[in-house]
């Protein structure tokens, strides 16, 4: 077990909840992953600082082991301001790093990361003063940069390539997985998909049964889910809401609720459905991993902390 990471981080153990839009649209999810000795992580987006606020000031008034992440291109500045105020650690994600901004996080007296998808990309994160480097993998949900490498693939040279605790994401699901990475030299593992079917998940109930359904190679890359980006990209998705987004004959899929605000969602929107959302949900994005084959039922977040941890004592 990486001590060094638990010790930037703040938690007992070296696993670390994905910051996910609609997975964590409340401090719910985040709060019970560190309650149950990880690390919780909370998606800032494009969240104004009176929606993040609130949810940051929850999960510091119950943990220290959280942090924020934003997606570079989508995030408000203010926010980004608001989360130094009040977390302990924010990562950032979808752009080249950048000093100035991990100087901010700094100046703030906070741990700064950086979520890199090439090993040119994990150096430049250590050159610009980043204390951890996030290896996010081809086999990972949701959004990306480019066409990377799978995961021990990337974990290997970025492993060579920075001194700076190194934490692998994408397809990690199981304890299996969690003793792999390990013993394969990660300081920790970020895991995703297998906590969208967390008891504690705000992910609408058809994106939980979809990611229970699914096997591997369900979980396709595509560029379908970019209305209204500036930079559009690619992303990993479920194939059935690709064909129900193709298929869907009206302009807006839907309304989506998130920390306290009320958002429209166009067709082929990137923007996935939370519990309380409404409309054609089936043509929303459900995001998933190649991780997704190994997601079997909806458990408590501590239960599934649990059975990842025990990869924890096998790499030791």
């Amino acid at each position: 077990m990486s001590e060094r990471l638990c010790r930037i981080l703040q938690c007992d153990l070296p696993i670390q909840l994905a910051p996910m839009g609609s997975v964590s649209s409340s401090a719910r999810l985040p709060s019970a992953v560190a309650a149950a000795g990880a690390h919780g992580m909370y998606p800032g987006l494009a969240l104004p600082p009176s929606a993040l606020a609130p949810i940051l000031d929850t999960l510091a008034s119950a943990t220290a082991a959280f942090g924020v992440n934003f997606i570079v291109p989508f995030m408000d500045p203010a926010s980004l301001t608001a989360a130094i105020e009040r977390a302990p650690y924010v990562d950032f994600f979808l752009a080249d790093p950048d000093t100035r901004l991990v100087e901010r996080v700094h100046t703030g007296d906070r741990a700064c990361g950086w979520q890199v998808e090439s090993v040119e990309e994990a150096r430049a994160a250590e050159a610009a003063g980043c204390d951890v480097v996030i290896a996010k993998a081809w086999e990972s949900g949701g959004r990306k940069r480019i066409e990377g490498p799978t995961l021990l693939a990337l974990l290997d040279g970025v492993l060579d390539a920075v001194d700076v605790p190194v934490v692998a994401a994408g397809g990690i699901a199981t304890s299996r997985g969690v003793a792999a990475v390990l013993a394969a030299g990660a300081d920790g593992v970020r895991v995703g998909t297998r906590f969208i079917a967390a008891a504690e998940s705000d992910a609408h109930p058809a994106w939980v049964e979809a990611v229970i359904a699914a096997n591997a190679e369900e979980a396709v890359v595509s560029t379908v889910f970019n209305a209204g980006l500036a930079e559009p990209g690619p992303h990993r998705v479920l194939r059935g809401s690709i064909e129900a987004a193709e298929a869907l004959a009206d302009t807006q899929a839907g309304v989506i609720r998130v920390a306290g605000l009320e958002l429209p969602v166009p067709r082929f929107s990137p923007q996935p459905p939370t519990r309380e959302s409404t409309g054609t949900i089936a043509a929303m994005p459900f995001y998933a991993g190649q991780s997704a084959g190994a997601v079997r039922a909806v458990q408590p977040a501590a239960e599934i902390v649990a059975e990842l941890a025990t990869g924890v004592a096998g790499a030791t």
